[in-house]
């Protein structure tokens, strides 16, 4: 599950200064939600019973994947309805590996197969849930100075790159600068 770190750096021997804490969130290799929580994220859930072709397409482009790819589940239904039996829709089932794989989240493709075919719908709103709360990346700059009088404090942020391999940037996230005012 995910949990907060409050991070305080004021130290006993400095006076208390107001500082506004830094959060960050730290993933476990664990889903964030249950298969039914619903409650974690109530605009996923309504959106996926209202709408739930729409909020397939949705969740799928956010994972970067192609926006259509949920409608071939459809066609999956239809030859469900003529009768060639097949259990598993392929697009529900492939993205919930893929999102379990790229997050690093335990588990296995049975579970996956399982979670897929009878609790379709729910397994979306978990994925969808995933991918939002892992896809907010963010760099935090905790840097304490001596400030003169007159200073202020920029700090300027540079959008991050989400990647499905491994990256190397030995570019900054953040850059901390102090300008002066006059």
């Amino acid at each position: 599950m995910a949990t907060n770190v409050i991070i305080n750096n004021n130290q006993q021997s400095q006076p208390p200064q107001p500082q506004t804490p830094a959060i960050i969130a730290v993933h476990s290799n664990q889903w964030s939600t249950g298969i039914c929580g619903c409650f974690d994220d109530l605009q996923v859930c309504c959106f996926a019973y209202w709408c739930f072709p729409c909020f397939a397409c949705t969740t799928t482009s956010e994972f970067g994947e192609c926006f259509c790819l949920p409608l071939l589940d459809l066609l999956w239904f239809f030859t469900q309805l003529v009768g060639v039996s097949s259990c598993t829709p392929p697009v529900s089932m492939s993205m919930r590996v893929a999102v379990r794989n790229r997050y690093g989240i335990q588990g296995d493709m049975m579970a996956d197969c399982v979670y897929s075919t009878f609790c379709n719908i729910c397994s979306w709103c978990q994925m969808a849930r995933e991918i939002k709360r892992r896809r907010q990346t963010f760099t935090v700059i905790n840097a304490q100075s001596a400030m003169l009088p007159g200073q202020n404090m920029v700090m300027a942020f540079q959008p991050g790159v989400i990647t499905s391999q491994p990256m190397i940037n030995s570019t900054p996230q953040a850059v901390l600068t102090t300008a002066h005012v006059m």
